[in-house]
């Protein structure tokens, strides 16, 4: 196999056109962060569909929708590591060059060149130099608003769905929920297909939301602002769960 020309290059195809190339690609890591939150799925990835404007990724492992008219261009970098094993990834940037969220190749290079080699190289980018990660950081408090609706919603035992929208991404999971890991300042929510990473003390409270059939819980930071992150069950799922409040009415 002929070795990449740069580790990092920008694709000259429309995301349209590359997104349907993910299902030969192995397992793969849709990993967004915004606000506080890092919500991730990974797995095999079952079909692409592209239709009305976006790209449906769906399969046992994946359920995300991606808004074309926002994710503009994608860039590949395969510079990316975790101790011996190459982790090569696609983002998915805006039309202003910023990355919103990665596609991450988790079976290494190999699979992930073939299911690229159609394409192409793209053009030749600048290594972008990787933040080192902070020390120091803090324990998660028992009262820290995340910690404590999830120890509330893991006593209850009742199925949830936890939701993570961006610009660009909607992204769902649903499931029983694991056991909670408050660890380096996040609250981590983690299974085989599926992470949360909350970092504690980002949402200070939540907006419940009656619908229909079931309650939905939209994080709020301390000005009030929604952040994207939104739980969604039976109320029986929130019984126990500090912080919920009436959304704001609007005349």
């Amino acid at each position: 196999m002929t070795a990449p020309v740069s580790l990092r290059e920008a694709l000259p195809q429309s995301p349209a056109e590359i997104l349907p190339l993910l299902p030969v690609m192995g397992r793969v890591m849709l990993s967004a962060r915004f606000k506080g939150a890092i919500h991730e799925r990974m797995g095999p990835v079952g079909t692409v569909t592209i239709a009305d404007g976006k790209a449906r990724l769906t399969g046992e492992c994946h359920d995300s929708v991606i808004d074309l008219a926002v994710v503009k261009r994608i860039v590949v970098d395969r510079s990316g590591r975790m101790r011996d094993k190459a982790l090569p990834k696609l983002e998915c940037q805006d039309a202003a060059g910023e990355t919103l969220f990665s596609l991450i190749g988790l079976e290494g290079l190999e699979p992930f060149d073939a299911a690229l080699a159609s394409l192409g190289a793209g053009a030749p980018l600048e290594p972008v130099l990787r933040e080192a990660p902070s020390g120091g950081a803090q324990d998660v408090a028992p009262e820290d608003l995340g910690a404590a609706t999830f120890a509330a919603i893991l006593a209850n035992a009742l199925p949830i769905a936890i939701d993570f929208e961006r610009p660009g991404l909607f992204q769902h999971w649903v499931g029983l929920l694991p056991e909670p890991k408050p660890s380096m300042g996040f609250v981590n929510v983690m299974q085989g297909d599926f992470h949360l990473h909350l970092q504690a003390g980002t949402v200070a409270s939540w907006a419940q939301h009656q619908m229909v059939a079931e309650v939905v819980l939209r994080a709020l930071d301390a000005e009030g602002r929604e952040t994207g992150l939104s739980l969604h069950g039976p109320a029986a799922a929130f019984a126990g769960v500090p912080g919920v409040r009436e959304p704001a009415a609007h005349g």
